[in-house]
């Protein structure tokens, strides 16, 4: 009984994208063949919802989002970019624009006047 109970633990976020209580997704919409058909079900099925607590764009991207990372390193490269590009086209259906990143920091470090390092 105990292995039961540890393995039904290991398998919760299969449980979200599947019985989500936000949404009521397609069977099979994170395999769907284009990034735009994945985005048009997600759109669907977040207009469609009244359970949600935000805004239809914002449970939409987040159920991509969480999909996306809990996939991790399993996911291979040819679906994660479909599921990139999703994003790319949810964006677009709901009108929203893509936020531009900052560059990322590197972490060099400087020398104070005392010859300490000091981080950026």
């Amino acid at each position: 009984m105990a292995k039961t109970r540890k393995r039904q633990g290991r398998r919760w976020s299969r449980r979200v994208t599947e019985d989500s209580d936000a949404l009521t997704l397609e069977k099979g919409v994170f395999t769907k063949p284009s990034a735009r058909a994945i985005a048009r079900s997600l759109k669907r099925s977040a207009d469609r919802s009244r359970r949600r607590k935000s805004n239809a764009y914002r449970s939409a991207m987040s159920m991509l989002t969480f999909y996306i990372n809990r996939a991790g390193k399993d996911l291979p490269a040819s679906r994660r970019d479909r599921l990139e590009r999703a994003k790319d086209e949810l964006r677009a259906l709901y009108g929203k624009a893509r936020k531009s990143t900052p560059p990322k920091r590197t972490s060099r470090r400087r020398k104070t006047k005392r010859g300490r390092k000091k981080s950026d």
